[in-house]
């Protein structure tokens, strides 16, 4: 038996506003028939394939701490241009972690101080054979 991942769940200040950026991050969108409002204490967000979604819920206390878990992206461009592209939306750069030969991550985070890498695309991946 096992189990399979339902949701990720992110606690934050402002769910809504939270929400909002990683629409924009992963292309994921609200529930038509449960849209989301920012006096909601809860906002889903997920892809249209029914796979495991994002929930952001209201706390009262700041993140104080690196997170113990985190997302790794991979983007459908380069790397360069994802991470360009999330700095614009309101992403801030924490660390760089790419080697030489190409491998590596860019870690980056959201308004809210929540760590997330960037890794390369399968495109720069094919294309250094690894």
């Amino acid at each position: 038996m096992v189990s399979k991942i339902h949701t990720i769940t992110f606690d934050c200040r402002d769910a809504y506003a939270l929400s909002k950026f990683w629409e924009q991050v992963t292309g994921y969108t609200e529930d038509p028939d449960d849209p989301n409002e920012p006096e909601h204490e809860e906002n889903y967000i997920g892809p249209v394939d029914g796979q495991s979604g994002l929930i952001f819920q209201n706390v009262p206390e700041e993140k104080t701490v690196k997170n113990r878990v985190h997302l790794d992206l991979v983007p459908d461009t380069t790397r360069e241009e994802e991470v360009e592209r999330l700095l614009g939306i309101g992403a801030t750069f924490v660390a760089d972690h790419r080697t030489e030969d190409g491998k590596g991550w860019i870690v980056l985070a959201d308004p809210e101080g929540n760590e997330f890498c960037v890794v390369r695309s399968e495109a720069e991946r094919a294309a250094a054979g690894s």
